[in-house]
């Protein structure tokens, strides 16, 4: 398989994020975007249970609907869409925070840019941070208009012991700073340690735990706060992020939507655990996918084929 990145880039990625403008032709970009349109103008909405997503430590989402997406196409509103009754305020079609998290798997459109794309492999031998990679956790997210919803800081690399979290990030819109582009804490991973994991909670529902003493999480907290670098993108362009790199994107202000595609890589068993704890869990009838084929695993490891 022809190389895809340079040195310098493969370099750039073990340090913090690497933006690669124009990684998905115009067309497949166009396509991926009315397909997301599409799929929440058809989703029933009178069987829908309203579930919203948040992303705040303490009111994070953890109902059924939402611990068995995992394998399913679904759809999370956004917070402020729906009133103290559970009635949209709005038209569904800017409701939807997000739709996950099994497009990669259940969509054509989307597996064919995932699983069946030989960009994504090259770059997954290229930059050689797995042995033998899967994905999971795909999603569209949406960023609706004046109401999408903030993202604080975080990192991507709380699956797997070790961490081995790769973020594969298509814009399919233009992100801007009013709508809610990324912004990055380049070299991150390197002064600011994991802290939490999110987790199914032993009593129901999700939430975080805290994997630190608190006087590592109080030296995090404190790293964490040098110069974001935020970058704008254009529909097509591709973020890799470092699953340790610190990112967040702030809330919507603007009369556009910022549709993102994005899923996440990950190291397999053995050479990595992926925790039991973990709110996302590969089921019998859909076990995480190897991103790549027998051929490509010869080229980044021989003795695996």
């Amino acid at each position: 398989m022809p190389e895809l990145l340079t040195q310098d880039q493969i370099d750039q990625i073990s340090s913090s994020y690497l933006l690669l403008p124009g990684f998905l032709s115009t067309e497949e970009t166009a396509k991926l975007l009315q397909r997301s349109k599409q799929l929440i103008s058809e989703f029933p909405l009178e069987t829908h249970p309203r579930t919203k997503f948040t992303t705040g430590d303490d009111n994070h989402v953890g109902d059924d609907y939402f611990l068995t997406s995992g394998d399913k196409i679904r759809f999370f509103l956004e917070e402020d869409a729906v009133d103290k009754d559970g009635r949209l305020n709005r038209e569904k079609e800017k409701a939807v925070n997000k739709i996950g998290h099994a497009l990669h798997e259940l969509d054509p459109l989307f597996r064919k840019v995932t699983l069946e794309n030989p960009k994504v492999q090259a770059v997954a031998c290229d930059i050689a941070m797995h042995v033998d990679p899967v994905a999971l956790q795909s999603m569209v997210i949406c960023k609706q208009p004046e109401i999408g919803g903030e993202v604080g800081e975080h990192n991507d690399s709380y699956y797997t012991d070790p961490p081995s979290a790769l973020g594969f990030w298509f814009a399919l819109e233009q992100c801007t700073p009013l709508n809610g582009a990324l912004s990055f804490l380049p070299g991150s991973h390197l002064t600011t340690p994991i802290t939490k994991r999110f987790i199914r909670l032993p009593e129901g529902g999700t939430g975080f735990e805290k994997i630190v003493p608190p006087e590592v999480e109080a030296q995090a907290a404190e790293s964490s706060k040098g110069k974001y670098i935020l970058e704008a993108c254009s529909p097509g362009d591709l973020v890799l992020i470092h699953g340790s790199v610190l990112h967040k994107s702030e809330r919507n202000t603007s009369s556009h939507t910022r549709f993102a595609y994005t899923f996440h890589m990950i190291e397999s068993p053995p050479r990595a655990l992926y925790d039991a704890k973990n709110w996302l869990q590969p089921t019998p009838s859909m076990p995480f996918s190897h991103v790549l084929n027998e051929p490509n695993l010869k080229l980044i490891n021989p003795a695996l084929a």
